[in-house]
């Protein structure tokens, strides 16, 4: 039986991720950065695709973890009859991929076992391994070599390489794998000591800077720490997952690989950094935005690569049989090449709130919007794939006309907060308002009461929840409270909100998913707004009671199985913890907005 989604607690240096259970094995990592082909994948499959597990031998009858003070440092106890030790397992933030793993006794005797299982390209090609000395590991496979030094001498056993080794009170056993280019010479060992103290120091450095809110203040901080690990460094882009293929339904088909720059998802994450002052994280995003859709703006794309690679090609994994049984496992997202209208508002919205944060304006930002505002001028009335990037046609997405007035309000704001050309700013506003009569004459249901999903859908969507959040209209007016009570009545399971409905078949794809987390968070938000204070704390609090042991959440939860789902851990949902616990201790100074793809 897999481990569950919850089971895993996340490692990241900001250039890549490993996911590891509670029994100690490491069973996800993409070497050398978040999209690259996994050394291991038994995630995705079982341990003969990959998996690096240090545990006991004898039978455990305790095991707790916990990350170590505001850090990525995850530390493990476990207590046997013999005695109780600890393992910590980090990734040094430096510009070598590594993982560090250190086994330490408390008190008695434990023995442990190592079975390190190296399998490159995804679990598919087994390497050439060799000891270089009775304590270093070499494994080759193509262009890629990954490097074991511990200070227990291990051996190999049918392609497995596996290690025994007893830890006393305060012995400790160390080991470091790390990655590097096959072709180049062999780098030296890291300093174990030196890259745990550093890593220690680096993570609580950075959560430092996280102002107080309230009771909510450890959870907002750990958030903070996620999406910190989720950024790539090098380039400033902002993945939306670490992971690829955990299926949205266990056994079904919706599994896609997150490990990309969205733009909605990147903003949602600028604006988190906005609201709590980091404005260092969010000047850094705004570079790799203003790299990434430079030049013609009918070739902007929903999606990026870490550095603004723009082609994400999409293709399955055959030899891994999926996530419980959920096929197909893929690499690459083909909707990057999906149009989809709402992203212009993201961009929008994102510069807006940039220059109002306190980031000072940028000459290209002036320059794409020069660009970028008359080409939506001449296609906001076409349909598109919307926010869900569904695989079952176009439609005229209400959330998407929502957005495209969202771009030409913001710049219009933008526009006159700059004391540029008010002629240039009424027409902005003129575009906004021509946009918003049509929503509010099209969006809505044939009774002309709610919004719906698209024009001359009968169907609901947690969508249409921006509508109030935006600003599009005022949270109190009678369409919108209208559809916040279709949203209530059509989309909440057991609390939780779905997205839509899938079986209506919409989307092109077979119908069942679990709730949404982001789209519960939006409506903690609208609760807020709305002045429904106890009714926004409680669900709020119902969330965050579902992050698992070390404080994270995947992209969906199933309140009836009571497992996550999708991809974990998830830029969103951790959003939505940030932004939403900011609006509960009124301490929101900067709009968020949020959104969701596949």
């Amino acid at each position: 039986m897999p481990a569950l989604i919850e089971d895993y607690a996340l490692l990241g240096n900001c250039r890549s991720a490993a996911l590891v259970n509670r029994n100690g094995s490491l069973d996800w990592l993409s070497l050398p950065r978040f999209d690259a082909p996994a050394v291991f994948a038994s995630l995705l499959g079982n341990e003969e695709n990959g998996r690096w597990r240090i545990a006991p031998c004898d039978s455990v009858s305790h095991s707790e973890r916990r990350y170590l003070d505001d850090t990525l440092v995850l530390e493990t106890t476990y207590v046997t009859a013999s005695g109780t030790a600890r393992v910590l397992d980090l990734m040094p933030l430096t510009e070598t991929n590594s993982v560090v793993r250190i086994v330490e006794g408390i008190s008695g005797d434990v023995h442990f076992e190592m079975d390190l299982v190296l399998r490159f390209d995804y679990g598919r090609s087994v390497p050439w391994v060799e000891m270089l000395d009775p304590h270093t590991l070499s494994a080759v496979a193509g262009p890629d070599r990954v490097i074991l030094c511990s200070s227990v001498a291990p051996h190999a056993a049918d392609h497995h390489t596996v290690a025994r080794f007893r830890v006393s009170a305060g012995q400790r056993e160390t080991f470091s794998l790390r990655h590097q280019r096959s072709h180049l010479p062999i780098e030296p060992d890291c300093n174990v000591e030196a890259a745990l103290k550093e890593t220690i120091d680096q993570w609580q450095t950075f959560a430092s800077r996280c102002p107080e809110v309230g009771p909510y203040s450890a959870q907002v901080r750990r958030s903070l720490i996620t999406l910190k690990a989720m950024t790539y460094a090098p380039t400033g882009g902002i993945v939306a997952a670490v992971t690829t293929s955990l299926p949205e339904r266990l056994g079904g088909e919706r599994n896609w690989d997150y490990r990309y720059c969205w733009l909605r998802d990147a903003t949602m994450t600028l604006f988190a950094f906005m609201n709590l002052g980091y404005i260092e994280e969010a000047q850094a995003w705004r570079e790799w935005l203003l790299r990434s859709v430079a030049g013609n703006p009918e070739q902007m794309q929903i999606m990026y690569g870490l550095a603004g690679e723009r082609d994400l090609q999409e293709y399955t994994l055959p030899w891994l049989a999926g996530y419980e049984h959920s096929q197909p496992v893929r690499v690459g997202n083909a909707a990057a090449n999906q149009h989809q209208l709402d992203i212009y508002g993201e961009v929008a919205d994102a510069m807006a709130q940039a220059i109002k944060a306190g980031l000072p304006r940028h000459p290209r930002s002036a320059a794409i919007s020069r660009l970028i505002l008359p080409y939506l001028e001449t296609i906001w009335r076409d349909p598109d794939e919307g926010i869900w990037e569904v695989r079952g046609g176009q439609q005229h997405f209400v959330h998407s006309k929502v957005m495209a007035w969202v771009a030409f309000d913001r710049a219009a704001l933008l526009a006159e907060s700059a004391d540029q050309d008010t002629e240039q700013s009424q027409h902005y506003r003129n575009v906004a308002e021509e946009i918003r009569r049509e929503v509010c004459e099209r969006g809505l249901d044939p009774t002309g009461q709610f919004f719906v999903q698209a024009y001359d859908s009968k169907e609901m969507d947690a969508s249409l929840l921006q509508i109030a959040l935006t600003g599009f209209l005022p949270a109190d007016d009678p369409r919108f409270l209208r559809t916040l009570e279709q949203i209530e009545q059509r989309l909440l399971h057991q609390g939780l909100v779905m997205r839509y409905d899938t079986d209506s078949g919409a989307d092109g794809l077979t119908a069942g998913e679990g709730t949404f987390l982001v789209c519960t968070f939006w409506l903690c938000d609208v609760y807020v707004l709305l002045g429904r204070r106890d009714e926004a704390q409680a669900l709020y609090e119902r969330l965050l009671g579902l992050c698992n042991d070390v404080g994270l959440l995947a992209e969906q939860y199933d309140p009836k199985a009571k497992r996550m789902l999708g991809n974990f851990p998830q830029a969103f949902s951790h959003i939505g913890i940030i932004n939403t616990a900011l609006k509960l201790q009124a301490r929101c100074p900067v709009r968020d907005r949020a959104s969701r793809s596949e």
